[in-house]
């Protein structure tokens, strides 16, 4: 498929955790929308309390297309495994993979579109909104402005970085093996791609490397990267660091499937 081409069905996938309030800024976002739209948004909850049904259903009419509630049992972080079940109640040949803190810019899915290409996944970036400045969103269920008030919350100190909100042409290739930095938080390729290598390993549990892992079987299979750094940024909400105790385990993990070389996933998307 050539560089350009729009995918005839995008599928969102937006994990979640017991964090209404980000989800509802989140879908917000997701209905501001231009052209394309996307087809469906699926909400891959890894175990939320009953009251993020209630939630998503309230916001139904805010996003401008299909929304999906796909929950599974909480048995502890298993973002991989949610990411899964979401991927096999979507229907999209492209799939765009999104954290629940994470908010999109209108222009967000145009962006995918222009570098969607066949062999190719596109590794989108964040930028970092500062704790008072998130609260005040949250609370205000307030979506940040437009381009021209940046500067200015980069010189108060709300916004770590900004050069990937001027939207400058930024599409390096050199990184096409790289596997580092590849994050499922902001991250895009075709189905038929993720489906080759068997979507995430739901081997593991807690936090940490399950997206390093699909990064690196997905190199392995022969998929290269592609920065879309200005083209795909994302505004990351500010929140306390979860349990990260399953961090050095899951490295060890993701060591032994570098010496490997296999490209499915052990326990994936299918079984």
């Amino acid at each position: 498929m050539p560089e350009g081409l729009v995918p005839r069905h995008c599928s969102l996938i937006v994990t979640t955790y017991n964090a209404p309030s980000y989800l509802a800024l989140v879908l917000r976002a997701l209905g501001n929308q231009g052209y394309p739209e996307p087809s469906e948004v699926v909400v891959a909850d890894d175990g939320s309390a009953e009251p993020a049904a209630e939630l998503i259903g309230d916001l139904a009419e805010v996003v401008p297309c299909t929304l999906i509630h796909a929950r599974h049992e909480d048995r502890g972080f298993r973002a991989g495994a949610a990411r899964n079940h979401a991927v096999s109640k979507s229907s999209g040949d492209y799939l765009t993979f999104l954290d629940g803190d994470c908010i999109v810019r209108p222009n967000f899915l145009a962006g995918y579109a222009r570098l969607a290409q066949s062999g190719y996944l596109t590794r989108g970036c964040r930028v970092l909104l500062s704790e008072g400045y998130t609260l005040r969103l949250l609370r205000d269920q307030e979506l940040p402005p437009g381009d021209r008030s940046w500067l200015t919350r980069r010189l108060r100190g709300e916004v770590n970085r900004l050069l990937p909100l001027l939207r400058v042409p930024y599409r390096w290739f050199h990184k096409a093996h790289r596997w580092r930095g590849i994050k499922s938080s902001n991250l895009g390729l075709w189905r038929a791609d993720f489906e080759n290598v068997n979507g995430f390993d739901e081997s593991y549990v807690g936090w940490g490397h399950e997206d390093h892992d699909l990064a690196v079987r997905l190199l392995r299979a022969g998929i290269q990267r592609k920065e879309g750094r200005s083209d795909v940024p994302v505004i990351h909400l500010w929140h306390k660091k979860g349990d990260r105790s399953a961090n050095q385990e899951n490295e060890k993990r993701l060591e032994g499937v570098l010496r490997a070389d296999y490209t499915r996933a052990p326990v994936g998307l299918k079984r």
